[in-house]
């Protein structure tokens, strides 16, 4: 697993590579403001977790020290 880096909507986000899925839904299927939400969000709470066109659920985490946010998938219980 290769991990990358990437900004959308000016926000920096760290995933590994196999979840470009999550990245292209965040960069493209979302409106930026809707994207916006989440990334302010998780700044203000650590963390928020959203829900992909393919019933996914993904986590983004806020990175205080280097002001970026890291993409986990989450699996459901």
């Amino acid at each position: 697993m290769a991990t990358k880096k990437e900004s959308i909507h000016g926000a920096w986000i760290v995933f590994d590579e196999e979840m470009q899925d999550a990245i292209r839904y965040l960069r493209s299927d979302l409106q930026r403001d809707e994207a916006m939400t989440l990334f302010d969000a998780a700044r203000f709470r650590g963390s928020a977790e959203f829900e992909d066109d393919y019933d996914r659920d993904w986590s983004l985490v806020y990175n205080r020290g280097d002001n970026t946010f890291t993409l986990f998938r989450r699996q459901r219980e």
